[in-house]
């Protein structure tokens, strides 16, 4: 499916035992051929694009949504996890979940042929419904637009090309938000424009001024990208040194201000805000609460599971006073 290192990136998250297998194959290649240095490193190279396009096939995590009930609000929030329960149970991939209003939620879900296509989910009626069934393309990280009519979507096109479209709610066609700017990994939102993880190399964090003026953030960037509520700030996760925490960042659209909000946790790519001043994450199956700037994040509770492990991906909802996770299939 995917013809470039880029374009792998939705794919190998968390993949990490198939890291192993690819750096294993490489040092087998190494040993076995005595090139010099620029002959290993393009034989190195196509062999990884190689067994990368495979990847599809057979290496993609499987991945649940679940559900968990709070109560409570920012610092005071209480996580129930007697209470968590799957709201999905398949083999293949449900992931990416976002609140759209106060009662649905939309979700990225692969079929039984590797397409991902967008999915609404309402707690009113407990039904799922398919905002898209594309056999051309597929979506990823879907989330509402800050006007409310669309849900965005990055969208891996039929030519490969990874891109913001717009999904009307009321059903009508999609539209294709930026001609110009590819390929998108992840992305949210200020003021109707989309700050933006783009990859390459290096990747960088660009927020969308206007066409061809982009705003440059950051090159040294984790796929978390999350505007802060009730500010013009967006935050990220710095790309951490192995085996160290993130640290959450942001910049101010409006005045070019940046701050530093500490250390993430451990071996964690993804946060949420909750309101204005507390931040979620999580490690293995146990989620953490902290204050913007305080430095010590407190634990909220373990999720217990026969079935699923390593917490990634949240939404919050503090109409519903439901936390949603996404937990990999063991």
């Amino acid at each position: 499916m995917f013809e470039s290192e880029q374009n792998i990136y939705h794919l190998l998250e968390n993949e990490f035992e198939y890291i192993l297998t690819l750096k294993f194959h490489l040092h087998f290649v190494f040993w076995q051929f005595n090139f010099d240095f620029q002959m290993k490193y393009i034989f190195a190279t196509c062999y990884l694009l190689y067994l990368a396009s495979t990847l599809p096939l057979h290496a993609q995590t499987g991945t649940d949504l679940w559900v968990v009930n709070t109560n409570g609000k920012g610092g005071n929030l209480k996580l129930l996890p007697e209470t968590a329960h799957s709201l999905t149970d398949r083999p293949e991939y449900d992931n990416q979940p976002s609140f759209i209003n106060d009662y649905q939620l939309v979700f990225s879900a692969a079929d039984e042929n590797g397409n991902h296509d967008i999915i609404v989910y309402n707690f009113e009626s407990d039904k799922f419904t398919n905002l898209s069934k594309t056999s051309d393309r597929s979506e990823f990280s879907p989330s509402i637009t800050d006007c409310g009519m669309y849900i965005a979507a990055v969208v891996m096109e039929e030519d490969k090309k990874q891109r913001i479209w717009l999904y009307p709610t009321n059903f009508e066609p999609a539209e294709l938000l930026y001609d110009d700017i590819e390929p998108v990994g992840y992305y949210d939102w200020y003021d109707n424009k989309a700050a933006m993880f783009i990859l390459g190399e290096p990747n960088k964090l660009v927020y969308a001024r206007g066409r061809n003026d982009l705003i440059e953030i950051d090159s040294v960037i984790d796929r978390s990208v999350k505007k802060r509520p009730k500010t013009s700030e967006i935050t990220y996760i710095s790309h951490p040194s192995e085996g160290q925490p993130g640290i959450i960042k942001s910049y101010d659209i409006e005045n070019g201000e940046r701050e530093v909000y500490l250390e993430g946790i451990t071996g964690s790519q993804d946060f949420i805000w909750l309101d204005k001043n507390h931040l979620m994450m999580a490690a293995g199956n146990e989620i953490f609460l902290r204050k913007y700037n305080s430095p010590e994040w407190k634990s909220l509770g373990v999720i217990h599971s026969d079935t699923h492990e390593n917490i990634t991906r949240m939404a919050f909802s503090e109409d519903l006073n439901v936390l949603v996770i996404t937990m990999n299939r063991k």
